[in-house]
C-alpha cells in the first residue's frame, strides 16, 4: 500500500512504522530497506510472552509509536531544500486502538482496511443497529434471522456472522472499532469497483454517515524467494503438470484441521482422481488465542489413510507452506479450495481460478457468503462433490471467474476505478492537512 501511494504522487513521503512480531526474537535481518521516498522506522521489540494476547501486544506498543510520531514531527522529511509538512497518520486496521496518538499531535487520521468494503458495510450495520437499540446479540446464536445489509444484494443470513459479533464478551471490542472507524477521515480497502459495486455505491451516498471509502485494489504481492528451495521445488512439480489438471488445497496463514477432518478430506481427494497440490499443517503448540501460525507435520503417515501416500505419489504432493500467488499463476492450477481469506479471494480471482469456499473462522463465513461454500465439518463424500464441481473445465463458475479477473485486472489500468480511487485519496489527504502541520 505504501509503495502504491509513493508510485501515485511524486509529492508523497511516507514512512512506515513497522511493528515487530510477537513471536520472533529478532527479524531485523528481513527487515526491508528505505528508499528515496518509502522509510521504515523499526520499533523496538516488545514484552514477547506466551500469555499475552495479540490485542494487548499492539496495545503495548502504543508508547513506542507516540514517541516515533514525535520524532518524525521533529525530522520531517524535506526535499530541494523545501520545508515537508506531516499530513496523516493511516493506520492498520488491527492499530485502531492507536487512534488517539494522531489525535495528540493534532494529525489527521485514517485506516487501511485489509478486508472488502462489504464487510466493512457489515461492522458499521450492526454497530448502527446496536447503537440504536435494534439488535440483540443473544438472540443471534443458531438463529435463523436474516440481516439487510446495505452493502450486500440480499439477506445475510445471521448463522454466518462472526463469533466475535455474538460473543458478550467481544462485541464491544466490535463495537468500539466501528465507532473508531467512523471517526477517520478515510478507509483506503483491498478492493475494487468491479468486485463490490453494491458495497462501493453505498459508501458513495452521503447518506451512509461513514468517511470516504477508497477502493485501491488490489493490492497484491507477487514477488518469491528465489532462494526458497520448498518453493522451487513445488513449482517445478507444477510444471511438470497439465494445464489446469491440479487442485490447490491451502487454508491460510492461520488454517488447519483435527485428525478427522484431513482423514476425510485425504479420502475424498483420493477418490476424485484428480492431480493435487495440499498445503497441510497442524495447530501451534503456542494455542491458537494468541494468533500464533500453525506449523509443519513431522510425520505424515500418522495422520493420513494407510497408505495414502503411496497411493497417490503420482498424482499428489503434499507440502507445508505454500508459495500462494506463484501456485495460483501456475499453468496446472485447476481450482483452489480456500479458507476464503480476502487476499485468497482476491489472487485467485486475479489469476482466474475457481474456487471452493471452506471457511475457518474470522470474517471467511461472509467472504464465502456468496462463493461455492463447504460446511465447517463435512464428510468425504461431500468434499468430493465440492472438489469435482470447482474443477469441472466448462463450468459457469469458470466463467464468471473469467469475467471478474477481467474486471479486477482493468480497475489498476490508467483510468481505472482504483486508479482513480488513489488519486482522490491523495487529493482529501493534502486538502486535510491541518494550516498548523509539523
Amino acid at each position: 500500500m505504501a509503495k502504491l501511494l509513493v508510485a501515485s504522487d511524486d509529492r508523497i513521503f511516507i514512512t512506515l512504522i513497522i511493528i515487530p512480531s510477537q513471536f520472533s526474537s529478532d527479524a531485523s535481518s528481513s527487515y526491508p530497506k528505505s528508499e528515496d521516498r518509502l522509510l521504515y522506522f523499526h520499533l523496538p521489540v516488545g514484552d514477547q510472552t506466551t500469555q499475552q494476547t495479540f490485542i494487548s501486544y499492539i496495545e503495548s506498543q502504543k508508547p513506542h509509536v507516540r514517541a516515533a510520531v514525535s520524532e518524525l514531527t521533529k525530522n520531517v522529511p524535506k526535499r530541494s531544500g523545501s520545508r515537508r509538512r506531516l499530513a496523516g497518520i493511516v493506520l492498520d486496521i488491527f492499530c485502531m486502538s492507536m487512534i488517539d496518538v494522531p489525535d495528540e499531535f493534532n494529525l489527521p487520521a485514517y485506516t487501511f482496511y485489509t478486508s472488502n468494503a462489504s464487510f466493512l458495510g457489515l461492522l458499521f450495520h450492526v454497530q448502527s443497529l446496536y447503537d440504536n437499540n435494534k439488535l440483540d446479540v443473544s438472540e443471534l446464536k443458531n438463529s435463523d434471522a436474516e440481516f439487510d445489509v446495505p452493502t450486500l444484494t440480499r439477506p445475510f443470513p445471521a448463522r454466518c456472522l462472526l463469533s466475535v459479533i455474538i460473543s458478550k464478551e467481544w462485541l464491544p471490542s466490535v463495537l468500539a472499532r466501528a465507532r473508531t472507524l467512523r471517526e477517520t477521515k478515510g478507509i483506503l480497502v483491498n478492493s475494487s469497483g468491479g468486485m463490490e459495486h453494491q458495497a462501493l455505491k453505498f459508501f458513495s451516498d452521503m447518506k451512509s454517515n461513514t468517511p470516504p471509502v477508497y477502493a485501491v485494489g488490489p493490492i497484491l504481492d507477487f514477488k518469491t524467494d528465489d532462494g526458497d528451495e520448498k518453493g522451487s521445488q513445488i513449482l517445478r512439480w507444477l510444471d511438470e503438470q497439465p494445464s489446469r489438471s491440479v487442485l490447490f488445497l491451502c487454508f491460510g496463514s492461520m488454517g488447519w484441521f483435527g485428525e478427522k477432518q484431513v482423514r476425510e478430506i485425504a479420502v475424498a481427494l483420493e477418490r476424485s482422481c484428480h492431480r493435487f497440490l495440499w498445503s497441510l499443517r497442524r495447530p501451534s503448540h503456542l494455542g491458537h488465542m494468541n494468533c500464533s501460525p500453525p506449523e509443519e507435520f513431522k510425520n505424515l503417515e500418522e495422520i493420513l489413510p494407510e497408505g495414502f501416500l503411496d497411493r497417490t505419489a503420482k498424482i499428489g504432493k503434499i507440502i507445508g507452506w505454500a508459495p500462494q500467488t506463484a501456485v495460483l499463476g501456475s499453468h496446472a492450477i485447476g481450482g483452489f479450495v480456500t479458507h476464503c481469506g480476502w487476499n485468497s479471494i482476491l489472487e485467485s480471482v486475479w489469476f482466474g481460478v475457481p474456487t471452493a469456499a471452506w471457511p475457518i473462522f474470522a470474517e471467511q463465513q461472509f467472504n464465502a457468503f456468496q462463493m461455492e461454500r463447504m460446511p465447517e465439518m463435512v464428510t468425504a463424500e461431500e468434499i468430493e462433490k465440492g472438489l469435482k464441481c470447482v474443477m469441472e473445465q466448462d463450468s459457469e463458475m469458470r466463467k464468471r471467474v473469467k469475467e471478474m479477473k477481467d474486471k479486477l485486472r482493468t480497475a489498476l489500468l490508467d483510468g481505472g476505478s482504483s486508479m482513480a480511487a488513489l488519486r482522490m485519496f491523495v487529493k482529501d489527504v493534502v486538502e486535510n492537512i491541518p494550516k498548523n502541520a509539523f
